[in-house]
């Protein structure tokens, strides 16, 4: 028996845990200031909040699965999905590699960030 072709039309049902629905990420702006680090530190103190910047500038990502998603991973309200949801283009998704390949940093915790923070503003506290 051959091995399975991947399509587009047939990549979403064979990714495991629906990874595009479980998170979403919101750009904000590029960091320069100890006062916006100070936002960025109280924001990945929260459960579920990781933090990346990458060619297109920085960004929170918040852990938080689509309430639509069904157990076998497809979406409940697929006719009536969201815009950003229809325009999801899934040609190259992480499905096929790791979005985090593609960080210039990522944190993932506070203690990362503090550290970041302390290393790059000399007179951190």
């Amino acid at each position: 028996m051959g091995k399975l072709k991947v399509t587009t039309e047939n990549k979403c049902t064979l990714c495991e845990g629906s990874k595009c629905c479980s998170y979403l990420t919101q750009q904000v702006d590029t960091p320069r200031s100890k006062e916006d680090f100070h936002t960025l530190l109280w924001q990945i103190a929260h459960q579920g909040v990781e933090i990346y910047q990458d060619e297109d500038g920085w960004f929170l990502l918040i852990s938080n699965r689509c309430q639509f998603i069904e157990k076998d991973g497809r979406c409940g309200i697929y006719e009536q999905r969201p815009t950003v949801c229809r325009e999801h283009d899934n040609e190259w998704c992480e499905y096929d590699e790791p979005a985090e390949q593609h960080f210039k940093r990522h944190f993932t915790s506070y203690q990362q960030l503090l550290k970041y923070c302390k290393k790059r503003f000399k007179k951190w506290n």
